[in-house]
């Protein structure tokens, strides 16, 4: 469906410019719709600050961003066997993508209740959205995000069977480029070495918020329009 606009926050959210040496931009605010949607029309994201994920909630703009060149994805010999061997479908099991990648034996997981339940009810609006890797056995792996306009906020992304979330990837780039608008944004926080072996790279915060603006002027690709 069509997104819906949720009441807007009553949080006067940080600038990008505030945040420390970590990333961190501030401190406090909610996780209703309104609210993570400002946040993220402003280049900010929430994650908490405690242990896995527990509060108080961080607001987060590293500095540098981790990106995938929607023109640089890397796609291996490998990788595109692993395409032809799965089916990919988009928002037909959100929750269970979510509770994949929250699962808690995970390392470095960070997803709470209040975090699922926060895009969960962002999903229902229209906002959130899961591209869902799929073999005979059931669920083999997916990911989940955010998009506003041309921007593709990627939250968490998980598999149970090889590959199955770097083909989830692959579905999604190719979601976005379904018009050849250029000024499509797949945002992934942080380039971290798994990241960086599918293409993702890190560009400073000016040229981020800049490439931000552009994207959020651009249409949602048609599949969620």
């Amino acid at each position: 469906m069509a997104p819906v606009e949720p009441p807007p926050t009553r949080w006067g959210l940080p600038p990008p410019s505030a945040a420390d040496e970590h990333g961190v931009a501030g401190v406090g605010a909610d996780l209703e719709p309104g609210t993570l949607l400002a946040a993220y029309r402003a280049g900010l994201f929430p994650m908490g600050l405690g242990g896995r994920g527990r509060g108080p909630m961080g607001w987060w703009s590293p500095d540098p961003r981790g990106v995938v060149p929607l023109d640089g994805l890397h796609r291996s010999r490998s990788l595109r066997k692993a395409c032809r061997r799965y089916e990919v479908r988009v928002d037909t099991a959100f929750a269970e993508v979510v509770a994949g990648c929250a699962d808690p034996t995970r390392d470095g997981a960070w997803i709470t209740p209040a975090i699922a339940d926060a895009y969960t009810r962002l999903h229902e609006l229209g906002w959130a959205h899961s591209i869902e890797v799929w073999d005979e056995e059931g669920l083999a792996g997916g990911l989940y995000g955010v998009a506003v306009g041309g921007l593709f906020a990627g939250e968490s992304m998980f598999h149970l069977r090889t590959d199955a979330s770097k083909v989830a990837l692959v579905a999604l780039v190719d979601l976005l480029r379904d018009d050849g608008d250029a000024r499509r944004l797949l945002d992934v926080q942080w380039a971290t070495d798994h990241l960086r072996t599918l293409g993702a790279v890190e560009i400073p915060r000016p040229e981020y918020l800049e490439r931000l603006a552009a994207a959020l002027e651009a249409p949602l690709p048609s599949r969620w329009a």
